[in-house]
């Protein structure tokens, strides 16, 4: 059992670098404190891989994976538009908001559900679904969630690195950013897979592009704020003072 653990943790913390699961834990780590990041993407790590080394013990790694990346790549598009639509209608560059409350009152639960929605169809699901079916499913569930956790660990603590030196709205248009191009190559790799790579790398930036375009657009078009006029001073009413 000890080498089926030692073997779940290598491949999917292989396969989670670079992925884009660590994106949102980059990007999670800006908003909110890391042990509360941290503990979502673990929680949702657990869940998911015991739902994908149930489904290749007992399934043969039988997962529905058109449907399952279609999901996938449309809660990546959400999450690209909610970054750059947060980030884009701020008002300064600076949030005064204090970093624990912002955007939800519950960032656990936020984490939790979207590392749940984003992880179903990702490549390590279906990994660890395909461990299952010739190893130990418990030495493979264990394995795979240090090895997610360990993955996105080390996102967060680039996160929180970089974001002492670059400026977080910024750092948050280009997650946002990303989020819609791996959203797009996703969702056009899925409907068309016979495409090349370098053609859904290319017909992906099309979402980014738009997205960034809309969101300029509609920063654009919001009135400016108001400036209060200043009182002119009041008639001098004493004789006295007049002369």
């Amino acid at each position: 059992m000890i080498a089926t653990v030692l073997l779940s943790i290598g491949i999917v913390f292989l396969a989670e670098l670079g992925d884009k699961s660590q994106l949102m834990a980059l990007t999670f780590a800006l908003r909110y404190r890391w042990w509360v990041v941290l503990g979502g993407i673990a929680t949702a790590s657990a869940a998911i891989h015991l739902l994908s080394v149930g489904v290749g013990y007992f399934l043969g790694s039988a997962l529905p994976t058109t449907a399952i990346s279609l999901v996938a790549a449309l809660v990546f598009l959400g999450v690209g538009i909610w970054t750059l639509r947060e980030h884009f209608t701020a008002d300064g560059d600076e949030d005064p908001a204090p970093k624990s409350l912002r955007a939800s009152t519950a960032p656990f639960f936020v984490v939790l559900s979207a590392f749940l929605l984003a992880e179903l169809g990702d490549r390590t699901m279906f990994a660890t679904a395909a461990l299952a079916t010739d190893y130990d499913w418990i030495g493979v569930w264990i394995g795979s969630t240090i090895g997610m956790v360990t993955a996105d660990a080390l996102a967060i603590g680039i996160g929180i690195l970089v974001g002492k030196h670059v400026p977080e709205r910024a750092i948050g248009i280009g997650s946002g950013l990303l989020f819609l191009y791996f959203g797009a190559a996703t969702l056009v790799s899925t409907a068309a897979p016979t495409v090349g790579g370098p053609i859904v790398a290319a017909l992906a930036l099309i979402a980014p592009a738009l997205g960034g375009a809309a969101m300029l657009l509609l920063r654009a078009r919001r009135p400016a704020p108001s400036v209060p006029d200043q009182q002119s001073p009041a008639p001098v009413t004493d004789p006295e003072l007049r002369r």
